[in-house]
């Protein structure tokens, strides 16, 4: 190697070996071997010596090229393990401090309110029992001995799917009733279920909404009475709104399915614009309620000479936005993470009567 090349060899190995940081190897490479650096310009003026030279010295440029760009790059691999030696240990995490304040969703309250009201019923010994949100007309409505010419199976309150080629059209249920059926159609007595979930009716305003949810109980067997019934529905409503003496009372009324039924309210107060649970001399009807018709029974199967039953039924909405102080029905629907981080509830913490429903 001429005496030229050597002494620029001994420079950029020197330089190399005196770089602190990999900031400043990447300064000696670029002078050295980047598009202008002093390497890459004895490569490029090969053209200019005699032919006869030209492959000689090409080659010993080439050489000290590769001596070089190897230097750079085990330098390279030392830098960077002392930089990285370096970061371990001023990034130390101690495990043992307590953990940041992470971001946590909410429960919403409809799923609070029914594993309150799970809960509940639960106690009672009762089961929950799930069925489709698409049913036929036999499980909606001809089972729990609603005629056809009722309002309720009426385009404008059924959401109804386009007929089938025999002529038979499927629907959205219009409450959870159908689990009862299907329920007794398939489990002989004695019975006790609760069956939460979506119902959809043609109704939309401050109150109503297409799609909401319900939660409907049955108990069959071959003792209870309505007794029964009043009792598990004013022990539910005193532990669900959390008022030991919350009044209750059961009036006359008529549905279908149940024979005789039962509205229920519960007493409040609404002076001064609020509206208060309690015993306070007004009333606020929450469900309704009833033994079950023996033509119900019959339909399903089971022998109502033999066996009897009570059901009840209420929307979830309603009794959360009592519990809760929720004023308007649709910030249900809206997904306003705002207005669920006000009203929602910590994940992970389930309602037991044992150790409290909302906490």
């Amino acid at each position: 190697m001429s005496e030229e090349l050597g002494a620029i060899r001994k420079k950029w190995l020197d330089e190399t070996a005196a770089a602190k940081s990999t900031q400043a190897l990447y300064a000696v490479q670029v002078g050295a071997l980047g598009k202008s650096g002093e390497i890459t310009l004895l490569l490029k003026q090969l053209g200019q010596i005699a032919p006869e030279k030209r492959k000689e010295e090409g080659q010993r440029r080439n050489v000290l090229k590769d001596e070089i760009g190897a230097a750079i790059e085990a330098r390279r691999a030392v830098l960077e393990a002392q930089e990285l030696e370096e970061k371990l240990k001023t990034d130390l995490v101690d495990v043992t401090l307590p953990s940041p304040p992470a971001a946590e969703g909410r429960v919403h309250p409809i799923s609070q309110t029914i594993d309150e009201i799970v809960a509940i019923f639960g106690e009672m010994g009762f089961t929950v029992a799930e069925g489709p949100d698409i049913e036929d007309d036999f499980h909606n409505f001809t089972a729990l001995n609603i005629p056809p010419e009722h309002p309720a199976r009426q385009m404008h309150d059924t959401f109804y799917l386009p007929e089938r080629a025999d002529g038979a059209r499927l629907l959205l249920r219009t409450h959870t009733s159908p689990v009862q059926v299907r329920t007794m159609q398939r489990t002989p007595p004695p019975l006790r279920i609760i069956a939460p979930g979506r119902t959809y009716r043609c109704d939309s305003d401050m109150t109503h909404t297409p799609m909401f949810h319900q939660v409907e109980g049955l108990v069959v067997d071959e003792t209870t009475h309505m007794g029964h019934l009043k009792g598990c529905i004013v022990e539910f409503c005193r532990a669900f709104f959390q008022v030991s003496d919350l009044p209750v009372r059961f009036r006359p009324s008529f549905f279908p399915f149940t024979e005789p039924s039962a509205e229920v309210d519960i007493g409040c107060s609404r002076k001064g614009g609020e509206l208060k649970l309690g015993n306070y001399g007004d009333w606020l009807e929450i469900l309704g309620c009833g033994m079950v018709h023996p033509k119900v029974l019959d339909a399903c199967g089971i022998d109502s000479t033999r066996y009897q039953g009570f059901a009840f039924g209420m929307g979830i909405e309603r009794p959360a936005m009592l519990k809760y102080g929720i004023p308007d029905l649709r910030t249900f629907f809206e997904a306003d993470l705002r207005w669920l981080k006000h009203y929602g509830f910590v994940p992970l913490d389930v309602p037991s009567l044992a150790t409290g429903l909302t906490r």
